[in-house]
């Protein structure tokens, strides 16, 4: 008879569950302790009310724009100054149909509204996800891993749009009033909390949860996040990674169109170069909340509109440099950002 051989030590860590990751909650405990030191210099809690849901909102539209640029640079490498074009695109073509429905727009109905903004959106969505596909065919491609060149070529792709916008639409400013419904405020106690904000606070929740799901959730997210961590590895399983490269850019490029319609709405103006002009957020907020990280993302974007919000009430002056100040301060504490891709 063969002797049974004792079980080893090697064997029993082998079979050893692995350890759980650490969670980093520092950077998510970030916003909820903002709001809570700024209530008591702000000093009225309405006045507070008002200011963190304002914030929120704007937060959560430049979130939405700029999370489908921090994945396409996290996953592809790709430094595109011309995602403000397809910002620009969605919210005009929005007009397309808003404008024809005004009209139903002018309805005291929220159903009626929310359907029209819907059938907007959708347009919007799909115009500016083909066009992202294309943009990435033709002027991307060619240029991949040559980052001045990706400068270069996407910055003019964005001027190139602007002036076809003008092209199309006129040089006009276009006026985009907000639906009956979601016109005025709710009060809450003393407070006066605006409607759209709301919806806008709402609509950022619901696509960040989205984007949580899929990318933890899917395989396509588990794709995607490997593909950002280790692309040659997941070509080599046999996975056709570029196929992903080109979905995630439209993706994002469909999620500029969608933040441009609600930013749009916000702003009740649209000008050609309102794509151009946000861009200095999105990359600050990128950059804040780490190149590749969606959740960075969120949390980066949240910080800095609450931040220029607080500053504007409390010290005006300063209240425009408020951006560039949190970003020198996240650097300095975390130089990658708040979650780098190691940790997203």
């Amino acid at each position: 008879m063969s002797a049974i051989l004792p079980t080893t030590k090697t064997d029993v860590q082998a079979d050893a569950p692995l350890p759980a990751a650490r969670r980093d909650i520092a950077p998510l405990l970030l916003v909820p302790a903002l709001m809570l030191i700024m209530l008591p210099l702000v000093g009225s809690f309405p006045t507070w009310l008002t200011l963190t849901v304002a914030g929120l909102a704007m937060g959560m539209m430049i979130f939405i724009m700029a999370s489908g640029l921090t994945l396409v640079f996290g996953l592809m490498s790709v430094l595109n100054f011309g995602h403000g074009a397809f910002v620009a695109v969605g919210a005009f073509n929005a007009t397309l149909v808003l404008l024809p429905m005004r009209g139903w727009l002018e309805m005291d109905s929220l159903l009626i509204n929310l359907g029209v903004l819907a059938l907007a959106v959708a347009l919007a969505m799909v115009v500016t996800g083909l066009l992202g596909w294309a943009f990435e065919r033709i002027i991307v491609k060619p240029v991949y891993g040559q980052h001045l060149k990706q400068i270069l070529i996407t910055m003019g792709g964005m001027i190139v749009a602007e002036q076809l916008i003008h092209v199309i639409w006129g040089a006009e400013t276009i006026a985009l009033p907000l639906p009956t419904a979601l016109r005025g405020a709710i009060l809450m106690g003393d407070a006066a909390v605006e409607k759209y904000r709301l919806v806008a606070v709402v609509v950022g929740l619901v696509v960040f949860i989205a984007m949580f799901l899929v990318l933890n959730r899917t395989k396509v997210g588990l794709l995607v996040r490997a593909g950002v961590e280790n692309g040659e590895m997941v070509e080599a399983l046999g996975y056709r990674i570029r196929r992903l490269f080109v979905a995630v850019f439209a993706a994002g490029s469909a999620l500029a169109g969608l933040g441009g319609v609600m930013w749009g709405l916000y702003k009740e103006t649209l000008t050609a170069a309102m794509g151009s002009e946000i861009m200095v957020m999105i990359f600050i907020v990128i950059i804040i909340g780490g190149l590749g990280s969606v959740g960075g993302c969120f949390i980066g974007a949240l910080l800095m509109t609450l931040v220029a919000n607080y500053t504007g009430f409390l010290a005006p002056k300063i209240a425009l440099v408020s951006s560039i100040i949190l970003m020198i301060s996240v650097l300095l504490w975390r130089p990658a950002g708040l979650y780098s891709n190691s940790r997203s």
